[in-house]
């Protein structure tokens, strides 16, 4: 029985694509793996050809009967596994050649995680900085919002999700991957090698670009279970976290830029400069020009409300009085 079990589905791929692909598992430095292939386009034979092409004989190749879907594909995938751990690999990207490895090794030392990823690097075009967080905690509040597990350079142990009968959801695809990891939270750890092990590829016909409106859609419907499911992280989630807002000229210039915490509220003009700076406490609020020059400040309880021009000027007071006959 294998250590591993290199999880790939295929779809309709570009040739060159998928043989890149291929070739970064089959040059990776752990060997202790089977390497499964699902086909899901019956009727495209292009994939059957290149993958017979390999004489290697921890390639595993199934074609689906029918067109299965993402979801039901990646399900398929799991019951076919033999190995202790999964890694998932998509069929257009590249794994760096000790990316196994150092998983493996991780997941090995620590046997509280379920599941281990990588730093990446975005290919053609300009590096864009990963942000995804490094340790499970802060990994579980990202979720909250965001999916802060790249799943293509993901390793999964099986374990997890056969005694918890967690499987990738259909309803949430295209984001069946972020609905995965926000329903595992309850029951493992996340971590996120700090490394670049994994080689992510851009490219027009990217899920994320030609599906947005659906990821859009199920992301929403994500955060709700997400939120109903884990009450209290979500709480401290909102206690930290930081929205930002940006209106841009010409798709990329920052006018105005919106940023929100808790009661903190900024407004910065070219993403730099201090426009407004709003402060909300319990019974105060004060709003300032540049972040330093108060404008405005309104103390407010029960029963009175005022509104100071400059912190010094009365401008508006208010008192609400109730008496029983």
């Amino acid at each position: 029985m294998p250590k591993v079990s290199v999880l790939m589905p295929v779809y309709k791929t570009n040739p060159q694509y998928l043989k890149e692909a291929v070739d970064s598992i089959l040059e990776q430095t752990f060997t202790d793996f089977e390497f499964l292939i699902l086909d899901d386009c019956p009727s495209d034979k292009t994939v059957e050809e290149i993958i017979k092409k390999y004489d290697d004989k921890r390639i595993k190749y199934l074609r689906n009967d029918r067109n299965m879907g993402i979801s039901d594909s990646r399900n398929k995938l799991i019951d076919w596994a033999s190995g202790e751990y999964l890694a998932v690999m998509d069929h257009d990207d590249i794994s760096l050649p000790t990316r196994l490895a150092r998983e493996v090794a991780f997941l090995d030392s620590h046997p509280e995680t379920g599941v281990v990823s990588t730093r990446f690097d975005q290919f053609p075009g300009k590096h864009k900085k990963n942000k995804n967080p490094r340790f499970d905690k802060d990994i579980k509040l990202a979720l909250m919002r965001t999916c802060a597990v790249l799943h293509p350079a993901s390793m999964i142990r099986k374990s997890v999700l056969t005694k918890n009968g967690i499987r990738y959801e259909k309803e949430f695809s295209p984001s069946e991957d972020y609905a995965l990891w926000c329903r595992l939270i309850k029951y493992t750890k996340f971590y996120n090698i700090p490394e670049i092990l994994f080689k992510y590829r851009r490219h027009a016909t990217n899920t994320s670009k030609i599906q947005s409106a659906e990821m859009t859609d199920t992301s929403h419907r994500i955060h709700a279970f997400v939120k109903r499911e884990n009450p209290e992280l979500y709480q401290e989630f909102l206690t930290k976290a930081t929205r930002t807002r940006r209106f841009c000229l010409f798709g990329g210039v920052p006018i105005l830029t919106f940023i929100d915490r808790m009661e903190h509220h900024r407004v910065l003009l070219f993403d730099f400069i201090p426009l407004i700076h709003a402060d909300v406490d319990h019974s105060r609020t004060i709003i300032s020009l540049f972040g330093f020059l108060p404008i405005l400040s309104v103390k407010a309880n029960e029963y009175k409300t005022k509104v100071m021009l400059f912190n010094l000027l009365p401008v508006v007071s208010y008192k609400n009085s109730i008496k029983l006959r």
